[in-house]
């Protein structure tokens, strides 16, 4: 019987080794899976590579991941966010590399890895600082930039709904980057509000098939706050 679904966070973090690529998913705050991540900081493994869609913000979550000295880089759109100070810090300090790409660029990046295509070309950052160092050509009279697959060995994903077979739903604009990232990634962990029956979810509404997903962890923290 197939059953996605783990009854720990330790059964979760099992197995992350120091050096890996996590991809993070999220939206500034929204759709990140912040339990996971608090779970990263217990398990303990360092020397990591972040993908991320900013750097963090306050001492919380993904920034309060990087407090802990053990991220070696981050991949990310945004470093500078309304409140980037634990980022700045270690930047200013020498203690983290920093790798920015195009948000569009970085989605299909994973999108390529997930798909099983190694490179692509785009317009994206032709002409700044951004392509130096890149392969360009020129099609149609228009100049690209070679962009090469973003794959991860982990992705932490949240999500709105899970069955056990690790089939997902998003909420509303939580759905982001999650998606693209659980299929990017040699292992995929999930957290999730709430757990459905097998035949529960509607089929048209599933956004991740469960062949992507490896781990399900039951993090239930209420209705959002509608505003």
């Amino acid at each position: 019987m197939i059953n996605k679904i783990v009854q720990s966070m330790a059964e979760a973090m099992d197995g992350i080794g120091d050096g890996s690529v996590v991809l993070i998913g999220g939206f500034g705050s929204i759709g990140q899976p912040n339990a996971l991540i608090e779970g990263l900081i217990e398990q303990g493994a360092k020397d990591l590579t972040l993908v991320a869609n900013n750097s963090g913000v306050g001492r919380v979550g993904l920034a309060k991941l990087l407090d802990t000295g053990r991220v070696r880089k981050i991949v990310c759109s945004f470093p500078r966010t309304a409140d980037p100070v634990v980022f700045e810090a270690l930047w200013r300090a020498g203690r983290i590399e920093l790798e920015i790409v195009p948000q569009g660029t970085m989605a299909e990046r994973m999108r390529a890895a997930g798909a099983g295509i190694p490179a692509f070309f785009t317009p994206t950052a032709v002409g700044t600082k951004l392509a130096e160092g890149k392969e360009e050509r020129e099609f149609a009279g228009r100049r690209y930039l070679l962009e090469q697959a973003l794959a991860g060995d982990v992705a932490l994903i949240e999500a709105w709904e899970a069955d056990r077979w690790g089939n997902l739903t998003y909420r509303s604009s939580a759905r982001n980057f999650n998606p693209v990232m659980a299929t990017a990634a040699k292992l995929t962990i999930v957290q999730t509000q709430h757990i459905v029956e097998l035949g529960a979810l509607d089929p048209e509404k599933i956004a991740t098939p469960g062949i992507y997903v490896n781990r399900v962890l039951h993090v239930p923290y209420g209705e959002p706050t509608v505003t």
